[in-house]
């Protein structure tokens, strides 16, 4: 079952400031009368754990930077002294990388600049995501209902085969004509494949056609059992050599094994329903054609 999964994770830098009130102007300043209703003051920012050229590295990018470095198992506070100091090292070095590139102008450069946009886009539909599916686990019945959509789009055979991959169409037609000769298909993809394969002689093992590009999918749904291509396959990878070892019945796996991945299929549909939603509601104009 082709099953899929997206995370998207950015991490956002947040720049402190701090006003400060000259002792004579707050002097001169009228005293503000006395109010009972007004509201409590606001609780000062916290300082920042370093600053880099000016630009302060707040407590919550610390915070996220420990859990990101070591994936949700610890945090600022139950680093060892070495550890922390590491780490920050590793965060200033980060700041400094950045604002040497800022410096140079290589934030305004066209892929960097497209970097940083859609990490920042990221970052921000992440937490649109986070705040939507949240409570919305799915169901028993809606995963198992997910379950009998995906295994009903399953491909009902897979295959077994070898294969030769060549650089030139030439060069693959007089492997056709050694293999119509009497060459052993083995020997051949052992002495001239390009691919990994050659080392078990162009064996593949068995494989559902999804799991293939489509030119070699379609040409081994074609071939009968022990026969190979007569004409080469061109793929991105180059020109191909098919020989059909076997075929068998492609069976589901148990519901229980993918429960767990089928309900992130359940939850990435309702995401991205509830965000076609949103797109609907909102003035988009495609004008790539």
């Amino acid at each position: 079952m082709k099953l899929s999964r997206t995370v998207v994770a950015a991490v956002s830098a947040i720049a402190l400031f701090a006003g400060c009130t000259k002792k004579e102007d707050a002097a001169a300043a009228p005293a503000p009368k006395a109010d009972a209703a007004a509201a409590p003051a606001a609780a000062p920012a916290a300082a920042p754990v370093a600053v880099v050229a000016g630009t302060p590295i707040s407590p919550a990018v610390w915070d996220l930077w420990v859990k990101t470095r070591t994936q949700g198992r610890s945090t600022p506070d139950a680093l060892t002294p070495e550890q922390r100091k590491e780490m920050l090292d590793d965060l200033v070095r980060l700041y400094v990388a950045a604002k040497t590139a800022a410096d140079q102008g290589l934030d305004k450069q066209g892929e960097v600049a497209a970097r940083s946009e859609l990490m920042s886009r990221s970052g921000l539909a992440d937490l649109v995501a986070q705040q939507f599916l949240a409570g919305k686990e799915p169901t028993e019945e809606e995963i198992r209902k997910e379950y009998e959509e995906q295994v009903a789009k399953m491909p009902k055979t897979e295959y077994h085969a070898r294969h030769i991959l060549v650089a030139t169409e030439d060069f693959a037609k007089d492997l056709i004509a050694q293999l119509g000769k009497g060459a052993k298909f083995e020997e051949l993809a052992a002495k001239n494949s390009v691919d990994s394969s050659k080392d078990q002689g162009g064996d593949l093992g068995w494989f559902p056609p999804s799991r293939m590009v489509k030119p070699f999918a379609d040409a081994v749904e074609k071939l009968e059992k022990g026969k190979y291509t007569l004409v080469p396959v061109k793929s991105e990878f180059g020109f191909h050599i098919i020989k059909l070892e076997d075929t068998r019945p492609l069976e589901a796996p148990p519901f229980d094994a993918v429960k767990q991945q089928v309900g992130q299929i359940v939850m990435q549909k309702k995401l991205q329903a509830h965000l076609d939603t949103l797109a609907a509601q909102m003035k988009v104009e495609r004008t790539l054609k």
